[in-house]
């Protein structure tokens, strides 16, 4: 009986009380600044003559002695250049100082260092190889650190809305991005499949960083990215919960590389996570610190200031990239997330509608302000861009790749190339429709924070497995708000009359 007495803490307490124990959040860290390293190493060995640009840069050829580029050599392990090497040996001594902190201290102290451990390992795992690849491909040929659509088009993008063109219009063929990949997969260069919000939110860090004398559009990503980290330990109550969050969205290794080369995904990402901040401030005020909420307290005035934040910071995620707007009916849900009970029929389900559509208009109104202008000027040209060209449609449509089943269509021989038609969107109806009616009706029964999140990334992964294309940067965005679902799903507050089975 002592004996098990003895055992019994062991299991009943958490870690952080368990003197001795090492804490799962050491090993999260390792494994996903590690997992970066490694993707990021087999990254840059793909990019030929790295070691003499960086050693002719002006700013970094400096930052390593000349003796100490010689010992070095050209030769040598991934990333095969001295900078490089520096910054992953000064992560991973800061990966063993995280663990060594884990083990030798405990309580306030232990947090503070190791959240300091955590910025730095940031900053020299994904902020600083970032700034490495814009001063890179500054120096040239543009386009050698960078992605096409994400860095060179949008750039273009913003230089055609300066100068009074419509980008919907324009062909990019007198840009960076005309020498950018395969020749035979440049299709790109006639259509922007982007929406507003990605070039018009950035045209004034462009005047700025070109008043200044440098800009990479990467630096309003890894600006926005600054922002949600700093957010993020908000949507999770426990110190151990909080770095956890952290690092799953700033070193998830997958979207890591796609923000170092600069693609897209964390612009929207950063605005659907500022919704999900800010309604989350709503729910917390609103709900009086955890007792079941009533309606009279979700009127408060911070938190519908905040709901409204929630709303216009969707809008903006919907007006940048349709990725977006599959998270609109989940969205919807926590924004009624005051109501016990859902009706689906009858004046239940026209009192909910009409508290959707007053709470909702505001992200309607900024998605209409910044597509609007251009649906007037020319409706066919944005059609065209957006939708058309990921539909392969046209004769420079969007071809066929990525991960999922288009690939069977591929090796079963449906169709000629890369760029023949089919018709995936029977796939994506029977596989995304009967999927959707099951992830609202968990949602309706546990309207969570932490199941909406599930559910969007669940529901676009298998949305986009059926469709003309999956491309892994699409599996980074997913990855996020499936960390995202698990992290907050038990710290997140239930609403009145929730299902605790309706969890992840």
């Amino acid at each position: 009986m002592s004996d098990q007495k003895r055992e019994e803490p062991l299991h009943n307490v958490d870690q952080a009380a368990a003197p001795g124990l090492p804490g799962w959040d050491v090993l999260l860290l390792i494994l996903l600044t590690l997992a970066i390293l490694m993707i990021g190493g087999f990254a840059e060995s793909g990019l030929g003559g790295r070691f003499a640009d960086v050693a002719r840069h002006p700013l970094l050829g400096q930052l390593v002695p000349a003796a100490g580029v010689a010992a070095m050599g050209e030769i040598g392990p991934r990333p095969a250049e001295p900078l490089g090497l520096l910054l992953y040996a000064t992560t991973i001594a800061l990966l063993i100082l995280y663990a060594l902190v884990d083990l030798a201290l405990r309580g306030r102290w232990q947090w503070r260092l190791k959240w300091v451990l955590l910025a730095g390992v940031l900053l020299t795992a994904l902020y600083l190889p970032t700034l490495k690849f814009m001063l890179l491909d500054a120096q040239g040929p543009r386009g050698s650190y960078s992605h096409d659509g994400g860095v060179l088009q949008t750039e273009a993008t913003i230089v055609f809305f300066l100068q009074g063109k419509n980008p919907y219009r324009e062909d990019y063929t007198a840009t960076p991005m005309a020498t950018w990949g395969h020749p035979d997969f440049r299709t790109a260069l006639y259509h922007y499949p982007y929406l507003p919000w990605t070039f018009l939110f950035s045209t004034p860090f462009y005047l700025i960083g070109n008043a200044l004398g440098f800009y990479d559009q990467r630096l309003v990503y890894l600006l926005l990215l600054a922002i949600a980290l700093f957010l993020a330990p908000r949507l999770a109550h426990q110190p151990r919960h909080k770095v956890a969050l952290v690092m799953l969205i700033g070193l998830n290794p997958l979207m890591a590389l796609d923000i170092m080369f600069g693609q897209n995904d964390v612009f929207v990402f950063c605005w659907l996570f500022f919704a999900l901040v800010a309604w989350h401030r709503w729910y917390s005020v609103a709900s009086s610190g955890g007792s079941p909420p009533t309606a009279p307290n979700f009127g408060e005035p911070r938190g519908q200031i905040a709901r409204l934040i929630a709303v216009v910071a969707f809008g903006a995620a919907c007006a940048s990239k349709p990725t977006a707007w599959f998270f609109a009916p989940f969205f919807g849900l926590l924004l009624l997330a005051d109501q016990e009970r859902f009706s689906l029929t009858g004046r239940g389900l026209l009192r909910q509608s009409m508290r959707l559509i007053r709470r909702g208009w505001p992200a309607l109104l900024l998605f209409m302000l910044c597509i609007g202008p251009y649906l007037l000027w020319d409706p066919f040209a944005i059609y065209d861009d957006v939708w058309r060209w990921s539909n392969g449609q046209g004769e420079t449509g969007y071809q066929i790749w990525g991960w999922g089943a288009s690939n069977f269509v591929l090796a079963m021989g449906l169709v000629a190339d890369r760029f023949g038609l089919w018709p995936f969107w029977r796939i994506e109806v029977l596989l995304a429709l009967p999927t959707l009616l099951w992830f609202l009706w968990r949602q309706v029964r546990a309207n969570t924070l932490a199941n909406a999140c599930w559910h969007y990334g669940l529901f676009l992964l298998i949305f986009f497995y059926g469709s003309r294309f999956l491309n892994e940067n699409y599996l980074a965005f997913i990855l996020t708000f499936l960390a995202l679902g698990i992290i907050t799903a038990s710290t997140a507050g239930r609403t009145a009359g929730s299902d605790p089975r309706g969890h992840p």
